[in-house]
């Protein structure tokens, strides 16, 4: 199988490659077989004018079973949003509630250029519900990491046996929710099985961070959501020991965690990645991260600049996942993870800088495609292989019965 994209502008994050103002992108069983200008191959041929493309975005960090309460927690403040969700909701998720939100959430995901999720569970009130979730990753045709965070570590075990490689991290209840003990054993769990680890940390338990390098918590496999309000003796710390730290700055910044510290973790010598959080309180596109990260920087201290937010989502998400070889770029051997930017748009139109256009401008409804593997999962605005009408009203049904249980329903 080999498809060739032609004459589009190729921002490839590669710097050996470059940017191509009129470039091509042939693809070959999967992978970029080569990147350069009038490539001539005995290829399918996808006219890629007008496009700008760049390799699929990496989101390092989303709550998806919450896709069916999307937008009702935009006032919520962090203790509102753990009442409703967690305390309200959860306990009423059913194995098909999970399913449903875990697939509508990665198509929606995948629908805005997201080819790599890292889907952080907690759900986790029965092991059903962690394999509905894995269903419904595994039937969405994006690449998945389920981070599974749960409630009975002995459970992790079972998990790690339906999937393999990288397609699996540890969600660590972490500082915030337990003890340090507890989270060394954790820690000790996540290393036997051979995953990486995610643990959500910001001010109010900085204080953890040099207890868990002194106990050899902290490692290069090991990723820090947030860290806001992190000293920049503990910021030190995460970087001398090789963490990477993804950052939510819409879910921050509207939930009361502070700053993003995308400029702070650069000054440390951490190329942070972006991830959307909870689509209850925020949008799910990478497009509005990086613009809400971009602006916040910028307000704060005048530094970033429109390339570093595209790293952010792309090459710099890839290594904090451990899929630096494989994705993140459009380079020579990775796989053909590609997104296809429509650059006609009058909400675009022209495009004097791609780099910056993408920054700051563009949204989900200028994606026109979006390949994984070499395989085109949408074309020309619309998602192939999906019954879209279906999902959307067995959502709706879920939605409305989980609604009545918490009491949420008319609200």
């Amino acid at each position: 199988m080999r498809t060739l994209l032609r004459n589009g502008t190729v921002v490839s994050l590669d710097p050996e490659v470059g940017d191509l103002p009129r470039g091509d992108v042939l693809i070959e069983d999967g992978q970029i077989a080569a990147v350069g200008t009038a490539l001539q191959a005995d290829a399918e041929v996808v006219d890629a004018a007008g496009k700008i493309v760049l390799p699929g975005f990496v989101d390092t960090h989303r709550h998806t079973w919450q896709t069916a309460f999307r937008g009702i927690g935009a006032d919520w403040t962090f203790a509102e949003y753990r009442e409703t969700m967690h305390e309200k909701l959860r306990p009423h998720y059913r194995p098909e509630d999970v399913y449903l939100g875990n697939l509508l959430g990665r198509l929606e995901a995948l629908n805005s250029g997201v080819t790599t999720m890292l889907d952080w569970f907690h759900c986790s009130d029965r092991p059903e519900n962690a394999d509905a979730a894995i269903d419904a990753l595994q039937e969405a045709p994006g690449r998945s990491i389920f981070c599974y965070s749960a409630l009975d570590p002995a459970d992790t075990a079972r998990v790690r046996n339906r999937l393999t490689g990288d397609e699996m991290a540890f969600g660590l209840r972490g500082p915030m929710l337990t003890t340090m003990d507890t989270t060394a054993a954790d820690v000790a769990l996540a290393r036997e099985l051979g995953l990486r680890v995610s643990v959500h940390i910001h001010r109010s338990v900085r204080d953890s961070i040099p207890e868990m390098r002194e106990r050899k918590l902290l490692d290069d496999r090991t990723t820090i959501v947030h860290g806001n309000g992190l000293t920049d003796e503990q910021l030190a710390i995460l970087a001398d020991v090789g963490c990477s730290v993804t950052v939510s700055p819409d879910v921050e910044l509207k939930m009361g965690f502070g700053w993003p510290e995308t400029g702070r973790l650069l000054a440390a010598g951490i190329r942070p990645s972006l991830s959307i959080d909870d689509c209850p309180a925020v949008g799910g596109d990478m497009f509005s991260a990086m613009r809400t990260a971009f602006a916040a920087q910028r307000g704060l201290d005048g530094s970033l600049v429109a390339r570093d937010l595209l790293e952010f989502a792309t090459v710099d998400g890839a290594r904090t996942c451990g899929r630096e070889d494989r994705t993140g770029s459009i380079s020579v051997g990775k796989d053909a993870d590609l997104v296809l930017i429509d650059a006609e748009d009058l909400s675009v139109f022209p495009v004097n800088d791609p780099v910056s256009t993408v920054v700051t401008a563009a949204h989900p409804g200028l994606v026109d495609s979006v390949f994984v593997g070499g395989k085109a999962v949408k074309r020309n605005g619309k998602l192939l292989g999906v019954d879209l009408p279906k999902l959307k009203s067995q959502l709706l049904e879920s939605r409305d019965r989980l609604a009545a249980a918490a009491g949420l329903a008319g609200r």
